[in-house]
């Protein structure tokens, strides 16, 4: 496996740090509610998309193998989901910093990313190129572990990249401008999926 280690941590990385809706989403929640109140949504989209990983690989592989139609009614409910998401971002009330409540949740980010139609394909994807047969724990546990390290990582370097971009945001037009670019970023997110 370790020849492969490097081209697994290429491919995650590049499928984690690039825009989706869990980055989209983390901005968003950074760049309004500041990287405390955002803590909740990186740990659902961590342990979530952990928890998606270690499922799949040990139970639902070989149902996605077998039944390719169950990925299109992920990618459905997904796309519906995030959606809702971009509905709530574009629409959140701008109000005084200390009376800000952020409206996604740990629950939210954690149930989506069984949903998330980026996440569900990059998992599939690292899990039945890099899980090996003949090394199936070792295996298993190395892609596990890269797919949560670039979860935890990229979710954080987006929240705190929304934070940063918080700096520039001198009044509630630049806000509301930013909160629709990343309502806008979840449809084309959307969009891609679909071409």
């Amino acid at each position: 496996m370790h020849p492969e280690l490097f081209l697994l941590i290429g491919i995650s990385l590049s499928l984690g740090f690039t825009p989706g809706p869990n980055n989209a989403v983390a901005s968003f929640s950074g760049f309004n509610f500041g990287i405390k109140k955002t803590i909740p949504l990186i740990l659902g989209v961590w342990l979530g998309y952990t928890a998606f990983v270690i499922l799949t690989n040990f139970a639902l592989i070989s149902t996605f193998i077998k039944y390719p139609i169950i990925q299109e009614i992920i990618r459905i409910l997904g796309t519906f989901f995030l959606i809702y998401l971009a509905y709530k971002i574009s629409f959140s009330s701008l109000s005084r910093d200390d009376e800000k409540v952020n409206q996604v949740k740990f629950i939210d980010t954690f149930i989506f990313q069984f949903l998330n139609p980026k996440g569900v394909m990059a998992g599939i994807t690292l899990i039945s190129k890099f899980v090996l047969e003949d090394d199936y724990f070792n295996s298993s546990l190395t892609v596990i572990v890269v797919c949560s390290i670039t979860a935890l990582t990229s979710i954080t370097t987006w929240a705190f990249f929304g934070k940063f971009l918080r700096k520039f945001a001198t009044n509630n037009n630049f806000i509301k401008r930013f909160n629709y670019a990343m309502s806008l970023l979840l449809v084309v997110c959307i969009i891609g999926f679909y071409i």
